[in-house]
């Protein structure tokens, strides 16, 4: 099962399974026991950040382009003839079979209850890949 929550949130060793900090930034004063993996690729990038949190775009308008960006081809695409990663695509299909095995908790440094979230998002994305 794919869970979400705030990297803050206390840890619930339980029902977490795997915990994966899916920010650009780890946080200052967030120790590496409070999540299991790091991934800053399952994050929006800055720019996108700092549109939605300045008012320069709207809630839709991000997670549309966060969207995108989970599958947006990166440099190694441009080096490869061939094979493409395609973004996050594989990540999210390997994050969703974890899930049907076991808890995988998404999380990011958002409060627990905020409802405008790319963990939200993120979630979504894993459970639709296959």
């Amino acid at each position: 099962m794919i869970l979400t929550k705030s990297v803050n949130t206390p840890i619930d060793r339980d029902r977490d399974g795997l915990r994966i900090l899916a920010a650009r930034f780890r946080g200052r004063g967030v120790p590496t026991s409070a999540y299991d993996v790091w991934m800053p690729s399952l994050g929006p990038s800055e720019d996108l950040l700092r549109k939605v949190r300045g008012g320069k775009i709207t809630w839709p308008q991000f997670v549309r382009e966060y969207r995108r960006e989970l599958v947006m081809d990166g440099p190694i695409d441009a080096k490869s003839k061939t094979i493409k990663n395609h973004g996050q695509k594989f990540t999210l299909r390997l994050l969703h079979e974890l899930g049907q095995r076991g808890n995988v908790t998404v999380m990011c440094h958002c409060d627990e209850d905020t409802t405008q979230c790319h963990r939200f998002e993120l979630k979504r994305a894993i459970e639709r890949a296959v």
